[in-house]
């Protein structure tokens, strides 16, 4: 399994429109028979005027035959792209190979915490190890979304989502945890990977399958 979490950059004020025409137009159009999507997200803090978008594909053949198709169809072309393409100023795609399955959460009214840093050469991995090894410890306090290790297109990258019911719920749980034993330990033994941290808010859009 592959991801590829697609964000894209709009002009201000102009990511709510994108996202209805993505739910209204491309939704029905694209469907999962292009890559099956995994959450759509509007940013309220961290970058703005962004909405971040992950797919799935079996493999990275999958995700190449899926989108040359997409490419093909006559609906996408003509009735979403027309409109959608002048209300994007910038995509950038991260694919992203998992480090455990991906586990969205029940219910709806969440917010989302997309978290990716960058780490020193080579340390990508043995972070990521040490960080799966606490996996039990932190989600003592929320729940993990998924983890991944960056293929492309920035390396020695890492990431995770987290889901909470509110930003207060996302202060009290990083909080506690910040007090734990076993987390201190794990940055203590894993924080030097480290050389970049970098934080989103994510709300979801109307059309999100996370919710």
């Amino acid at each position: 399994m592959i991801y590829e979490l697609r964000t894209y950059t709009t002009p201000a004020g102009k990511a709510p429109e994108l996202a209805r025409l993505s739910g209204e137009v491309g939704r029905p159009i694209r469907g999962n028979e292009y890559g099956k999507l995994e959450g759509y997200w509007l940013t309220e803090i961290g970058a703005l005027n962004q909405v971040h978008h992950l797919w799935s594909y079996n493999d990275l053949n999958h995700r190449a035959e899926r989108r040359a198709a997409l490419g093909e169809n006559a609906d996408w072309k003509n009735k979403y792209l027309t409109q959608a393409g002048p209300l994007i100023l910038r995509q950038d795609i991260r694919l992203l190979n998992p480090m455990k399955p991906l586990a969205p959460p029940s219910g709806e009214g969440h917010i989302y915490e997309y978290r990716y840093y960058r780490t020193k050469v080579g340390k990508a991995k043995p972070w990521l190890q040490h960080f799966l090894e606490v996996q039990p410890t932190r989600e003592k306090y929320s729940k993990n979304v998924g983890i991944f290790l960056t293929e492309a297109g920035q390396p020695n990258e890492v990431s995770h989502i987290w889901v909470y019911d509110s930003f207060e719920h996302r202060m009290e749980a990083r909080n506690a945890c910040a007090k734990d034993p076993a987390w201190q330990s794990f940055l203590k033994e894993a924080g030097g990977f480290l050389e970049e941290m970098h934080s989103v808010l994510w709300f979801p859009s109307a059309h999100s399958p996370m919710k």
